[in-house]
């Protein structure tokens, strides 16, 4: 379950093996084992990959599924560039993220 999770947020993001490896502090072979389910990664690794992915630890280990909204406002966030062109950083997504949920939350 943890690998098919790990996989699809690698792939939502566009990343390597070897480039999400880099960012986490593994090699690229050991994300290929975590993802075929050769291996799990240990908790302080969970923590990370959480971290990284802004989820809970709940939904990378299968216990939480995500809430469908979060995913559609992520993809937009994907999709979305800073004022200068660069990528939105993490903090600037989850900022966002909380500004969004706040907006729909008074419109009710």
């Amino acid at each position: 379950m943890i690998g098919n999770r790990i996989k699809e947020l690698r792939k939502s993001k566009k990343m390597s093996q070897s480039e999400l490896g880099k960012f986490i502090g593994v090699s690229q072979t050991t994300v290929t084992a975590w993802e075929n389910g050769r291996a799990e990664p240990s908790s302080s690794y969970v923590a990370k990959l959480a971290t990284f992915f802004n989820v809970s630890t709940d939904y990378l280990l299968g216990r939480k599924t995500p809430d469908n909204n979060d995913i559609d406002l992520d993809r937009a966030i994907d999709n979305a560039m800073s004022f200068d062109g660069k990528p939105v950083t993490d903090h600037d997504r989850k900022i966002m993220k909380q500004l969004w949920k706040a907006y729909m939350a008074g419109k009710e």
